[in-house]
């Protein structure tokens, strides 16, 4: 199967997979000997996937997609980085991919230690760990704010970290939003729901 060429192809493309997923009725496809074989010299992945390094939460799986179709950048949480977006620019820059998903997941370990972190009686995490959570706590605080009352809810955190991470995304690279721009490229928030499969578009930035 040829690459998308387009944002929207590409999105297409995903949506259809996940849904292959959801159903039960992965293809499993471009898996193969002959697949490993050819893709030894080169790659040109569909998408480029920036998500949560959870192990429940393998793209490729979702997607029902296989060897060299996604270029895929993980951390705990989905936390922007230099290195990250570095990443990113190189897949949308050299290997042409014309679709940025942002893929985050309710029951998120990261988002979780970001809220339960917001207790004055919370326990110490260890330096690095707390450093990277930290990146996390904007979307609880902006969270708190919006429901001042009672216990916050996780997934919804989840969410505005979502949408924080798309935009910061941008707002970090000059290449990725001129990209979008000239309309090469889509950068899209989803949430996949662990129970169901269903990976759900939140954010689109580029994409109709």
């Amino acid at each position: 199967m040829s690459a998308p060429t387009t944002p929207d192809d590409a999105w297409q493309r995903l949506a259809e997979g996940n849904t292959r997923f959801l159903i039960g009725q992965p293809l499993h496809p471009r898996q193969d000997v002959e697949t490993r074989e050819r893709l030894a010299s080169s790659q040109a992945p569909v998408a480029t996937f920036f998500g949560c390094s959870d192990s429940r939460v393998g793209a490729e799986i979702l997607f029902d997609q296989g060897l060299g179709d996604l270029f895929v950048v993980r951390n705990a949480g989905h936390v922007v980085s230099d290195a990250a977006v570095a990443s990113i620019e190189y897949a949308v820059a050299v290997l042409g991919t014309p679709i940025v998903v942002v893929l985050a997941h309710d029951r998120c370990g990261a988002v979780r230690a970001a809220v339960d972190a917001e207790a004055p009686d919370a326990p110490a995490l260890p330096p690095l760990i707390a450093a990277h959570v930290d990146h996390i706590r904007p979307a609880v605080e902006a969270s708190r704010r919006a429901h001042p009352e009672g216990p916050l809810d996780a997934d919804a955190v989840a969410g505005v970290h979502l949408e924080a991470t798309v935009a910061a995304l941008l707002a970090a690279s000059e290449l990725l939003s001129a990209a979008v721009a000239d309309g090469s490229l889509a950068v899209i928030g989803a949430q996949y729901r662990l129970a169901e499969g269903r990976v759900e578009r939140r954010v689109a930035v580029g994409l109709a």
